[in-house]
């Protein structure tokens, strides 16, 4: 008896996706739930696990394959029919029942949460394979025990420098794809979906809004007093350290408010108002920048967004954000200070109408009451469509973000 093996129900706003990686080959023994691949879409990575225990007799997609909703992918076969049609499955059965009992044999070498191997995320699997490093050996910290890339990371700069070499030496693929000789190597390498969609919505975003970007500047003293004073009792109470995140987002929100425009849409030739608050932050990945979405975010506590903000980094880390978490949202935040950028434009993020650049904090001499004093300022940006928002609206919109940041009390009192 067969099993087909098709591509999952792909969301609504997804037309394809592309083949990443095959983790069984044909004739491996498979059990219910193993990841057989991984499917690429323009947001997130898919695994796709097998529906029935059997024999992977047929692989109908290779990598790098572009299918569709439905399309068949493999065929798993029993394991009593497909020992006989599969001369590789025949072998692997024989050697199985010569050494051990079948099912020991195949808890030991296909299953990734039993023994040594630990549950490894698609982006870790393919890590780990590129640097040639053995997962086993590496002690998890995330949730129970699974592998993050900061592990990995951390993994490596422990090994002798012997040890270390022969695992450099292995390579990346774009690094192992590199010609060995000539004074100007060069490599060609596809984008991944992820990159080609991101490519795809900047363009996107240059050429059909009017994009114009204003900048301010914010003194950060009050927020990190207050940060300072109640720390420890934040952490008591919440089990999280209190960032600077969630001050920006509750200043947005309250500048939002007060400007409507820019938390609008374009829709042909209409103007859609949003009621409602989902707060975008983007987050550096693996495979890219994406932009998880804070649901209703006025109504979540400082605890609560923060608590979110961590989960989302996990997750971006282990390649696990979700379709509806990347879906949506009415304003975008984007903190390239952590990069250290001191000034920049960031682009919409279609079909928003603006978002907000945040920038390294920096110790600076400003003027206070007449005297030169220090203190930790941070420039900002509002990109926006000016098809709907006023150069007065943007401007005053980012003049009430730095009102809030710089009297944090304004935030409380809905001033």
């Amino acid at each position: 008896m067969s099993t087909d093996v098709r591509v999952p129900n792909l969301p609504e706003s997804v037309a394809d996706a592309t083949v990443l990686t095959w983790h069984k080959s044909p004739g491996d023994v498979v059990q219910r739930d193993d990841n057989l691949l991984d499917l690429e879409t323009d947001k997130v990575v898919l695994e796709v696990p097998a529906p029935v225990d059997g024999i992977l007799s047929q692989v109908l997609a290779e990598t790098g394959a572009v299918v569709n909703a439905q399309d068949l992918l493999a065929i798993i076969e029993a394991a009593d029919s497909a020992a006989v049609a599969s001369p590789a499955a025949s072998a692997k059965t024989a050697s199985t029942d010569a050494k051990a009992p079948p099912a020991a044999a195949t808890t030991e070498k296909d299953s990734d949460s039993s023994g040594d191997n630990p549950v490894l995320t698609p982006s870790i699997r393919k890590l780990v394979k590129e640097l040639g490093v053995d997962p086993s050996k590496i002690q998890g910290t995330g949730k129970n025990g699974r592998i993050l890339k900061s592990d990995v990371m951390a993994y490596l700069d422990t090994q002798e420098d012997d040890d270390d070499s022969d695992i450099r030496a292995a390579a990346p693929a774009a690094t192992a794809s590199l010609p060995v000789s000539g004074a100007r190597p060069e490599s060609r390498v596809p984008m991944t979906r992820l990159r080609a969609r991101i490519a795809e919505r900047l363009v996107e975003a240059q050429q059909t809004a009017a994009i114009l970007t204003t900048f301010n500047e914010v003194n950060l003293q009050a927020v990190m007093d207050l940060r300072a004073r109640h720390q420890e009792s934040f952490v008591k109470a919440h089990d999280i350290k209190l960032g600077f995140m969630p001050f920006f987002i509750k200043a947005t929100i309250e500048a939002l408010k007060k400007f409507p425009a820019v938390n609008a849409s374009i829709d042909g030739n209409d103007i859609i108002y949003h009621g409602y608050f989902d707060i975008g932050i983007a987050v550096g990945s693996p495979r890219g920048l994406v932009v998880p979405i804070l649901r209703d975010a006025d109504q979540s506590s400082f605890a609560a967004l923060e608590k979110q903000i961590k989960l989302f980094g996990q997750k971006a880390a282990d390649g696990t954000l979700t379709y509806d978490e990347l879906s949506g949202g009415t304003f975008t935040i984007s903190n390239g200070g952590v990069y250290g950028s001191m000034l920049s434009t960031p682009i919409l993020n279609p079909p928003q109408s603006g978002i907000l650049g945040m920038h390294a904090i920096q110790q600076r001499p400003v003027a206070e009451n007449g005297q030169v004093v220090i203190r930790p300022m941070m420039y900002l940006a509002l990109s926006y469509d000016h098809r709907i928002i006023d150069g007065r609206e943007a401007v005053q919109f980012l003049v009430a973000i730095k009102q809030g940041l710089e009297d944090p009390a304004r935030l409380l009192l809905d001033l």
